[in-house]
């Protein structure tokens, strides 16, 4: 039950057409097939470097649904883990329902983080206003992001190595194996609650800017001292982090001068020394954590050679967020396919901005975050594979574009 996914690939755009035509035609000729037989059948075909698609329920909507998409090209995978911000209420219930492997990863994570939350990871993804505190959405979103991961993987999509963006660590970490699920989880859980105790309500904010950092460097003479770098995004994609009144009076230099800003929806300074005052509790409360070697590279965003204990998640709270010095690290190792695993995309504009020979794909969308919008997603990745049974169909063969020599 639920949607389906038609896949037909070809060598070149004259036999896709071909192809496409002959399976409409096909179809229509059997009014009465079902659906999921022929997306099995599809699926057990050679793969080619044109594809078209369809994702649906029905014979009609598949059929009005089959267009070609682009597909990422031959190169390692990446999956990328985003921090706070990427949450909205209703996340993830719905693949609930619809997605097995998506659920049972987060009956795992509700099952790892209860000894540390006082709340049921269940009843808060769709409280919007429970989202709003730092001790429920990072776990909450942390939950998310490594079940995607494993939906992600149930489709045979495995990543060369994984990268996250402050938070986004974590899941990282959990994902490419050098934390377990119970560490990750106590990293996740007792860090956010350390945030929450020590540092909002304390006069913090951060701020977004589309502004290249070496320009945002001169504006920031002005503030010494209450205002700092919190992560270099993009080229041109900046967060800052520090005293709030001090980030307002930025903010509207920036407007004045038609520079894009937004400020972004937290009472603490992460990335600043607004951190400081935690450490000490925070390296006491992940002591127990044992980092463990991993099979997936991981590539920090923090330093070069990450150790993964306590003292690293203190770090990876206080210091700059080195995002676009990494991905463009990583392009320049083979990677070519960047897919960002969370409830919605906030990475995807620096990540198109740091190269153009690079291929972005979201997992899910705000307010869209169905088993519908997964499997269009996936259909843009050479690897993925779909759930095929037995059948019997004799679907049209091969449209060859055949062309006469003479």
């Amino acid at each position: 039950s639920g949607p389906v996914v038609w896949s037909v690939s070809a060598r070149s755009p004259e036999a896709l057409a071909g192809q496409v035509r002959r399976l409409r035609d096909w179809v229509r000729a059997h009014p009465d097939v079902d659906p999921g037989e022929v997306a099995s059948a599809l699926a057990t075909r050679a793969r080619f470097e044109y594809r078209a698609v369809a994702v649906g329920q029905t014979t009609d909507e598949l059929l009005a649904d089959l267009t070609p998409v682009v597909v990422a090209p031959p190169g390692r995978v990446a999956f990328v883990f985003p921090g706070q911000g990427a949450q909205w209420a209703g996340m993830a219930l719905e693949l609930m329902d619809s997605a097995p492997v998506f659920a049972d990863r987060m009956r795992e994570c509700a099952d790892a983080l209860a000894p540390h939350v006082d709340w049921s990871l269940f009843d808060v993804l769709g409280d919007a206003a429970a989202l709003e505190r730092v001790d429920v959405v990072q776990p909450a979103l942390f939950a998310v992001m490594v079940s995607l991961a494993a939906l992600w993987e149930s489709y045979g999509v495995h990543p060369d190595g994984v990268v996250g963006h402050s938070q986004g660590e974590i899941a990282a970490a959990c994902v490419a194996g050098t934390l377990s699920l119970p560490d990750a989880a106590r990293v996740v859980a007792l860090r956010s609650q350390l945030i929450q105790r020590h540092t909002t309500g304390q006069g913090g904010g951060m701020l977004s800017v589309a502004e290249p950092i070496e320009k945002l460097r001169t504006r920031l003479e002005q503030w010494p001292d209450r205002i700092w770098i919190a992560a270099m995004n993009g080229p041109s994609a900046t967060t800052l982090s520090g005293d709030r009144d001090a980030l307002v009076q930025l903010a509207k230099q920036c407007e004045t001068d038609e520079v894009w800003v937004r400020m972004i929806p937290v009472d603490y300074a992460s990335h600043s020394p607004h951190i400081e005052p935690l450490r000490d509790d925070l390296l006491n409360a992940l002591a127990p954590i044992t980092p463990q070697p991993g099979h997936t590279q991981f590539h920090s965003t923090v330093d070069n050679n990450p150790t993964f204990n306590a003292n690293y998640w203190y770090r990876n709270l206080r210091e700059p967020v080195h995002l676009h010095h990494t991905i463009t690290t990583m392009i320049n190792n083979s990677y070519t396919t960047f897919i960002e695993i969370s409830p919605h995309p906030v990475l995807t504009l620096p990540l198109e901005q740091t190269s153009t020979h690079i291929t972005t794909i979201p997992t899910l969308h705000r307010d869209n975050g169905t088993l519908t919008t997964f499997l269009r997603n996936t259909t843009h990745t050479p690897t993925t594979t779909w759930p095929t049974t037995p059948t019997t169909l004799d679907l049209p063969t091969y449209a060859f574009h055949r062309q006469r020599f003479w």
